[in-house]
Protein backbone atom coordinates (compact mmCIF):
# COMPACT_ATOMS: atom_id res chain seq x y z
CA UNK A 1 0.00 0.00 0.00
CA UNK A 2 3.01 2.28 0.03
CA UNK A 3 2.67 5.42 2.15
CA UNK A 4 -1.15 5.41 2.27
CA UNK A 5 -2.82 6.70 5.40
CA UNK A 6 -4.59 4.06 7.52
CA UNK A 7 -8.00 5.17 6.28
CA UNK A 8 -6.84 4.26 2.79
CA UNK A 9 -5.99 0.65 3.71
CA UNK A 10 -8.67 -1.51 2.13
CA UNK A 11 -9.18 -4.71 4.10
CA UNK A 12 -10.53 -7.69 2.18
CA UNK A 13 -11.54 -11.02 3.69
CA UNK A 14 -10.32 -14.02 1.72
CA UNK A 15 -10.42 -17.81 1.90
CA UNK A 16 -6.85 -18.60 3.07
CA UNK A 17 -6.24 -21.26 0.40
CA UNK A 18 -6.57 -18.57 -2.32
CA UNK A 19 -3.46 -16.86 -0.92
CA UNK A 20 -1.49 -20.10 -1.17
CA UNK A 21 -1.93 -21.33 2.42
CA UNK A 22 -1.86 -25.15 2.52
CA UNK A 23 -5.09 -25.51 4.47
CA UNK A 24 -7.20 -27.64 2.10
CA UNK A 25 -8.53 -31.06 3.12
CA UNK A 26 -5.76 -32.72 1.05
CA UNK A 27 -3.05 -30.45 2.49
CA UNK A 28 -2.89 -28.39 -0.71
CA UNK A 29 -3.81 -24.80 -1.63
CA UNK A 30 -5.67 -23.02 -4.43
CA UNK A 31 -3.52 -19.92 -4.88
CA UNK A 32 -5.22 -17.46 -7.23
CA UNK A 33 -2.85 -15.27 -9.29
CA UNK A 34 -5.28 -12.40 -9.75
CA UNK A 35 -6.03 -12.28 -6.03
CA UNK A 36 -2.40 -12.45 -4.88
CA UNK A 37 -0.39 -10.81 -7.67
CA UNK A 38 -2.71 -8.09 -8.99
CA UNK A 39 -5.48 -7.22 -6.53
CA UNK A 40 -3.18 -7.90 -3.57
CA UNK A 41 -1.11 -4.85 -4.47
CA UNK A 42 -4.00 -2.54 -3.55
CA UNK A 43 -5.55 -4.21 -0.50
CA UNK A 44 -4.67 -5.84 2.80
CA UNK A 45 -6.03 -9.38 3.09
CA UNK A 46 -7.62 -10.89 6.18
CA UNK A 47 -7.25 -14.64 5.50
CA UNK A 48 -9.76 -17.02 7.08
CA UNK A 49 -10.18 -20.79 6.69
CA UNK A 50 -13.39 -21.71 8.53
CA UNK A 51 -12.67 -25.46 8.37
CA UNK A 52 -9.26 -25.13 10.05
CA UNK A 53 -10.48 -22.48 12.52
CA UNK A 54 -13.40 -24.71 13.58
CA UNK A 55 -10.93 -27.45 14.51
CA UNK A 56 -10.58 -29.69 11.46
CA UNK A 57 -7.05 -31.09 10.95
CA UNK A 58 -4.79 -30.75 7.86
CA UNK A 59 -5.02 -33.03 5.96
CA UNK A 60 -8.58 -34.17 6.80
CA UNK A 61 -11.46 -36.09 5.35
CA UNK A 62 -13.49 -33.97 2.97
CA UNK A 63 -16.89 -32.73 4.13
CA UNK A 64 -19.99 -32.16 2.04
CA UNK A 65 -23.42 -30.60 2.43
CA UNK A 66 -26.36 -32.95 2.90
CA UNK A 67 -30.12 -32.64 3.38
CA UNK A 68 -32.27 -29.61 2.58
CA UNK A 69 -30.27 -27.19 0.41
CA UNK A 70 -31.73 -24.17 2.25
CA UNK A 71 -30.39 -25.40 5.62
CA UNK A 72 -27.97 -28.26 4.91
CA UNK A 73 -25.83 -30.28 7.29
CA UNK A 74 -22.03 -30.45 6.98
CA UNK A 75 -21.02 -34.12 7.13
CA UNK A 76 -17.67 -35.93 6.95
CA UNK A 77 -17.47 -37.87 3.68
CA UNK A 78 -16.12 -41.15 5.14
CA UNK A 79 -16.88 -41.10 8.87
CA UNK A 80 -20.24 -39.32 8.73
CA UNK A 81 -19.06 -36.94 11.48
CA UNK A 82 -21.51 -34.03 11.78
CA UNK A 83 -19.82 -30.59 11.81
CA UNK A 84 -23.00 -28.55 11.27
CA UNK A 85 -23.56 -27.15 14.74
CA UNK A 86 -19.88 -26.39 15.33
CA UNK A 87 -19.53 -24.66 11.93
CA UNK A 88 -22.71 -22.58 12.35
CA UNK A 89 -21.74 -21.55 15.89
CA UNK A 90 -18.18 -20.70 14.81
CA UNK A 91 -19.42 -18.76 11.73
CA UNK A 92 -21.91 -16.65 13.70
CA UNK A 93 -19.23 -15.75 16.24
CA UNK A 94 -16.39 -15.23 13.74
CA UNK A 95 -18.24 -12.78 11.48
CA UNK A 96 -18.93 -10.47 14.44
CA UNK A 97 -15.24 -9.90 15.23
CA UNK A 98 -13.72 -6.52 14.36
CA UNK A 99 -11.43 -7.87 11.65
CA UNK A 100 -14.55 -8.99 9.70
CA UNK A 101 -16.98 -6.19 10.59
CA UNK A 102 -14.57 -3.56 9.19
CA UNK A 103 -13.94 -5.34 5.87
CA UNK A 104 -14.61 -3.60 2.53
CA UNK A 105 -15.13 -6.86 0.61
CA UNK A 106 -14.70 -10.63 0.69
CA UNK A 107 -13.37 -13.21 -1.82
CA UNK A 108 -14.62 -16.74 -1.21
CA UNK A 109 -13.50 -20.15 -2.51
CA UNK A 110 -15.99 -21.47 -5.02
CA UNK A 111 -17.69 -24.87 -4.53
CA UNK A 112 -16.55 -25.05 -0.90
CA UNK A 113 -19.04 -26.49 1.65
CA UNK A 114 -17.92 -23.75 4.05
CA UNK A 115 -17.05 -20.84 1.72
CA UNK A 116 -18.95 -21.29 -1.56
CA UNK A 117 -21.32 -18.36 -2.19
CA UNK A 118 -23.55 -20.17 -4.69
CA UNK A 119 -24.04 -23.43 -6.64
CA UNK A 120 -22.42 -25.60 -3.95
CA UNK A 121 -23.25 -29.32 -4.22
CA UNK A 122 -25.86 -30.55 -1.74
CA UNK A 123 -26.66 -34.26 -1.45
CA UNK A 124 -30.41 -34.00 -0.81
CA UNK A 125 -31.18 -37.76 -0.97
CA UNK A 126 -28.94 -40.80 -0.47
CA UNK A 127 -27.86 -42.40 -3.72
CA UNK A 128 -28.99 -39.44 -5.85
CA UNK A 129 -26.83 -36.96 -7.72
CA UNK A 130 -26.26 -33.73 -5.77
CA UNK A 131 -28.16 -30.54 -6.54
CA UNK A 132 -26.01 -27.45 -7.14
CA UNK A 133 -28.15 -25.06 -5.12
CA UNK A 134 -26.22 -24.80 -1.87
CA UNK A 135 -24.32 -22.03 -0.10
CA UNK A 136 -21.35 -22.76 2.16
CA UNK A 137 -22.24 -22.49 5.86
CA UNK A 138 -19.72 -19.73 6.63
CA UNK A 139 -20.55 -17.85 3.40
CA UNK A 140 -24.28 -17.95 4.23
CA UNK A 141 -23.71 -16.51 7.72
CA UNK A 142 -21.42 -13.79 6.30
CA UNK A 143 -23.84 -12.68 3.56
CA UNK A 144 -26.86 -12.73 5.91
CA UNK A 145 -25.07 -10.56 8.47
CA UNK A 146 -23.60 -8.11 5.89
CA UNK A 147 -25.93 -8.13 2.83
CA UNK A 148 -24.36 -4.87 1.58
CA UNK A 149 -20.76 -6.19 1.68
CA UNK A 150 -19.17 -6.78 -1.76
CA UNK A 151 -18.70 -10.56 -1.89
CA UNK A 152 -17.42 -12.61 -4.82
CA UNK A 153 -15.91 -16.02 -5.61
CA UNK A 154 -12.46 -16.42 -7.15
CA UNK A 155 -13.90 -18.38 -10.09
CA UNK A 156 -16.33 -15.62 -11.04
CA UNK A 157 -13.51 -13.05 -10.91
CA UNK A 158 -12.22 -14.54 -14.18
CA UNK A 159 -15.18 -12.82 -15.87
CA UNK A 160 -13.97 -9.25 -16.72
CA UNK A 161 -17.41 -7.67 -16.08
CA UNK A 162 -17.92 -9.43 -12.73
CA UNK A 163 -14.34 -8.59 -11.74
CA UNK A 164 -14.80 -4.91 -12.51
CA UNK A 165 -18.16 -4.81 -10.76
CA UNK A 166 -16.72 -6.38 -7.61
CA UNK A 167 -13.74 -4.00 -7.49
CA UNK A 168 -15.91 -0.93 -8.19
CA UNK A 169 -18.08 -1.96 -5.22
CA UNK A 170 -15.06 -2.55 -2.97
CA UNK A 171 -13.55 0.89 -3.62
CA UNK A 172 -16.98 2.59 -3.42
CA UNK A 173 -17.79 0.89 -0.12
CA UNK A 174 -14.41 1.91 1.31
CA UNK A 175 -15.11 5.56 0.40
CA UNK A 176 -18.49 5.30 2.13
CA UNK A 177 -16.90 3.65 5.20
CA UNK A 178 -14.37 6.51 5.41
CA UNK A 179 -17.19 9.06 5.25
CA UNK A 180 -19.25 7.24 7.90
CA UNK A 181 -16.28 7.02 10.29
CA UNK A 182 -16.19 10.82 10.52
CA UNK A 183 -18.64 13.02 12.43
CA UNK A 184 -21.85 13.14 10.37
CA UNK A 185 -21.94 16.23 8.17
CA UNK A 186 -24.92 16.77 5.85
CA UNK A 187 -22.90 18.90 3.42
CA UNK A 188 -20.25 16.17 3.05
CA UNK A 189 -22.99 13.57 2.57
CA UNK A 190 -24.54 15.60 -0.29
CA UNK A 191 -21.09 16.12 -1.83
CA UNK A 192 -20.39 12.36 -1.65
CA UNK A 193 -23.70 11.62 -3.39
CA UNK A 194 -23.03 14.27 -6.04
CA UNK A 195 -19.56 12.90 -6.83
CA UNK A 196 -21.01 9.40 -7.34
CA UNK A 197 -23.84 10.52 -9.62
CA UNK A 198 -22.54 9.13 -12.91
CA UNK A 199 -21.11 5.98 -11.35
CA UNK A 200 -24.55 5.21 -9.91
CA UNK A 201 -26.29 6.08 -13.19
CA UNK A 202 -24.02 3.63 -15.03
CA UNK A 203 -25.28 0.86 -12.75
CA UNK A 204 -28.94 1.55 -11.90
CA UNK A 205 -30.84 4.68 -12.89
CA UNK A 206 -34.04 3.83 -10.95
CA UNK A 207 -32.23 3.33 -7.63
CA UNK A 208 -30.22 6.52 -8.24
CA UNK A 209 -33.52 8.44 -8.55
CA UNK A 210 -34.79 6.92 -5.30
CA UNK A 211 -31.52 7.86 -3.60
CA UNK A 212 -32.07 11.44 -4.75
CA UNK A 213 -35.43 11.47 -2.92
CA UNK A 214 -33.72 10.08 0.20
CA UNK A 215 -30.98 12.74 0.09
CA UNK A 216 -33.67 15.42 -0.29
CA UNK A 217 -35.08 14.32 3.12
CA UNK A 218 -31.64 14.41 4.77
CA UNK A 219 -32.47 17.26 7.17
CA UNK A 220 -35.62 15.55 8.45
CA UNK A 221 -33.94 12.22 9.27
CA UNK A 222 -31.89 10.83 12.13
CA UNK A 223 -28.27 10.37 10.94
CA UNK A 224 -28.15 6.64 11.86
CA UNK A 225 -31.35 5.85 9.96
CA UNK A 226 -30.27 7.90 6.93
CA UNK A 227 -26.83 6.26 6.84
CA UNK A 228 -28.31 2.75 6.98
CA UNK A 229 -30.81 3.43 4.18
CA UNK A 230 -28.26 5.25 2.03
CA UNK A 231 -25.66 2.49 2.45
CA UNK A 232 -28.14 -0.23 1.47
CA UNK A 233 -29.36 1.66 -1.62
CA UNK A 234 -25.84 2.71 -2.64
CA UNK A 235 -24.46 -0.84 -2.50
CA UNK A 236 -27.58 -2.36 -4.13
CA UNK A 237 -27.36 0.08 -7.05
CA UNK A 238 -23.68 -0.76 -7.63
CA UNK A 239 -24.38 -4.51 -7.52
CA UNK A 240 -26.06 -4.14 -10.94
CA UNK A 241 -23.64 -4.48 -13.85
CA UNK A 242 -22.72 -1.38 -15.87
CA UNK A 243 -23.61 -2.31 -19.46
CA UNK A 244 -22.31 -0.83 -22.73
CA UNK A 245 -25.68 0.88 -23.21
CA UNK A 246 -25.65 2.44 -19.72
CA UNK A 247 -22.01 3.51 -20.04
CA UNK A 248 -22.70 5.08 -23.46
CA UNK A 249 -25.58 7.04 -21.98
CA UNK A 250 -23.39 8.33 -19.13
CA UNK A 251 -20.56 9.28 -21.50
CA UNK A 252 -22.96 11.28 -23.68
CA UNK A 253 -24.28 13.08 -20.58
CA UNK A 254 -20.75 14.02 -19.57
CA UNK A 255 -19.95 15.33 -23.05
CA UNK A 256 -22.83 17.77 -22.54
CA UNK A 257 -20.69 19.54 -19.90
CA UNK A 258 -17.81 19.84 -22.36
CA UNK A 259 -19.84 21.46 -25.17
CA UNK A 260 -19.04 25.04 -24.18
CA UNK A 261 -15.32 24.28 -23.88
CA UNK A 262 -14.25 22.00 -26.72
CA UNK A 263 -13.92 22.88 -30.40
CA UNK A 264 -16.20 21.33 -33.02
CA UNK A 265 -13.39 19.00 -34.16
CA UNK A 266 -12.64 17.92 -30.58
CA UNK A 267 -16.31 17.20 -29.95
CA UNK A 268 -16.54 15.13 -33.15
CA UNK A 269 -13.48 13.15 -32.05
CA UNK A 270 -15.04 12.42 -28.63
CA UNK A 271 -18.40 11.41 -30.12
CA UNK A 272 -16.68 9.11 -32.63
CA UNK A 273 -14.78 7.39 -29.79
CA UNK A 274 -18.00 6.90 -27.80
CA UNK A 275 -19.62 5.44 -30.92
CA UNK A 276 -16.67 3.08 -31.40
CA UNK A 277 -17.06 1.94 -27.78
CA UNK A 278 -20.80 1.45 -28.30
CA UNK A 279 -20.10 -0.76 -31.33
CA UNK A 280 -17.56 -2.85 -29.40
CA UNK A 281 -14.57 -1.62 -31.39
CA UNK A 282 -12.66 -0.11 -28.46
CA UNK A 283 -12.74 -0.68 -24.68
CA UNK A 284 -14.32 1.77 -22.21
CA UNK A 285 -10.90 3.09 -21.17
CA UNK A 286 -10.53 4.81 -24.59
CA UNK A 287 -13.48 7.28 -24.43
CA UNK A 288 -12.94 7.75 -20.66
CA UNK A 289 -9.27 8.69 -21.19
CA UNK A 290 -10.13 11.11 -24.00
CA UNK A 291 -12.94 12.77 -22.01
CA UNK A 292 -10.74 12.99 -18.88
CA UNK A 293 -8.03 14.67 -21.00
CA UNK A 294 -10.41 17.46 -22.11
CA UNK A 295 -11.92 17.85 -18.62
CA UNK A 296 -8.41 18.35 -17.27
CA UNK A 297 -7.36 20.61 -20.12
CA UNK A 298 -10.38 22.94 -19.83
CA UNK A 299 -10.72 22.51 -16.04
CA UNK A 300 -14.46 21.68 -16.22
CA UNK A 301 -15.93 21.91 -12.69
CA UNK A 302 -18.49 19.39 -11.36
CA UNK A 303 -17.47 16.74 -13.91
CA UNK A 304 -13.79 16.65 -12.94
CA UNK A 305 -14.79 15.44 -9.46
CA UNK A 306 -16.96 12.59 -10.74
CA UNK A 307 -15.85 9.22 -9.34
CA UNK A 308 -17.09 7.57 -12.55
CA UNK A 309 -13.93 8.75 -14.34
CA UNK A 310 -11.64 7.11 -11.73
CA UNK A 311 -13.58 4.52 -9.68
CA UNK A 312 -10.50 2.36 -9.04
CA UNK A 313 -6.71 2.45 -9.73
CA UNK A 314 -6.00 2.42 -13.46
CA UNK A 315 -3.21 -0.13 -12.85
CA UNK A 316 -5.92 -2.77 -12.37
CA UNK A 317 -6.79 -2.26 -16.07
CA UNK A 318 -10.42 -3.17 -15.52
CA UNK A 319 -11.84 -1.07 -18.34
CA UNK A 320 -9.41 -2.38 -20.93
CA UNK A 321 -11.58 -5.22 -22.28
CA UNK A 322 -13.94 -4.98 -25.27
Amino acid sequence: MGSCMSEDIIKIGVSSCLLGAKVRFDGGHKRDRFVTDIFGGFVQFVPICPEVEVGMPIPRESVNLQGDYSAPSMIGYKTGEDWTERMNQYSNERIRRDDVSELSGYILKKDSPSCGMERVKVYTKPGQSPTKQGIGLFARALMLKYPYLPVEEEGRLNDPLLRENFIIRVFAFKRLQNLYEKRFNRGEMVEFHTRHKYLLLAHNQAIYRDMGKLVAKLKEMQPAEFKRLYRDMFMTALSYKATVKKNTNVLQHIVGFLREHVTFVEKQSIMQTIDDYHKGLVPLVVPITLIAHFIERYDVPYIKDQIYLRPHPKELMLRNHV
